[in-house]
């Protein structure tokens, strides 16, 4: 018998799993009840989740609904330093709440953002645009990439949508064509991640001559924990508005 599979059978023969589940965390039951992130499931989790949220409130600032989601991503990335670098542009959150509430669905450029939202608490659909392209037909007809193709191949779904995009730059830049075309997206969360078209289609998404609502940030910083971050935050901030 191989040593591996050897392991493998002493673990599935564990008896007393209670020496493994001792909490990470003082479980502070006023914090666990006030927890309203959908994410948070358990008890220790709801405890992790508050713990956290109430260190970073202390340091950012809780003040303005924008507080919320620089938050939320100070959190999801452990860097403090994001929190400067983010800009709401034409009022985002109370659109991208009433997009939530009326179940719009949420388009994402990799499967990663969708992995990440919470299923739980709204009733939106979460597509992956790789899903609307799924033999790359378009990608390689017109040698773009496979998320920039996947928007494409959306355009007559997006109206009234929501758009996360964490990880691919020429989506972003296609969906602002698209929307210099007439496709009117309700919230677009344009964090792309990278050195390349990063900072460039984030300014396109700022300075759109039709003002659509943007979460978006400056500089080559980003990425999907960003992008997922803020739809759930709208998810949280939606529910609480219908308790």
């Amino acid at each position: 018998m191989t040593t591996e599979k050897k392991a493998n059978e002493n673990a599935g023969n564990l008896e007393n799993l209670e020496e493994f589940t001792e909490l990470t965390v003082e479980v502070d039951p006023e914090l666990v009840n006030i927890c309203n992130d959908s994410g948070a499931r358990t008890d220790e989790a709801k405890a992790i989740y508050m713990k956290s949220r109430t260190m970073i409130r202390e340091i950012v600032g809780n003040s303005t609904p924008e507080d919320r989601f620089r938050q939320r991503c100070v959190i999801a990335t452990g860097d403090l330093s994001v929190a400067d670098i983010m800009r709401f542009t034409n009022d985002p959150i109370p659109a991208g709440v009433e997009a939530i509430k009326k179940g719009a669905p949420i388009f994402v450029d990799i499967n990663m953002v969708k992995a990440g939202i919470t299923k739980a608490g709204h009733k939106s659909e979460i597509i992956c645009v790789l899903d609307e392209d799924p033999d790359a037909r378009i990608a390689n007809k017109y040698g773009i990439t496979r998320t920039s193709a996947g928007f494409l191949a959306a355009r007559e779904k997006l109206d009234g949508s929501i758009i996360a995009i964490g990880n691919a730059p020429s989506a972003l830049i296609m969906v602002c064509k698209l929307i210099e075309k007439g496709v009117r997206p309700a919230l677009i969360i344009g964090l792309p991640v990278g050195f390349v078209n990063a900072a460039e289609s984030r300014e396109m998404v700022r300075n759109l001559k039709i003002p659509i609502p943007s979460i978006s940030c400056v500089g080559t910083r980003g990425g999907t924990p960003m992008a997922v971050a803020c739809v759930n935050e709208l998810v949280a901030i939606a529910r609480e508005s219908e308790e």
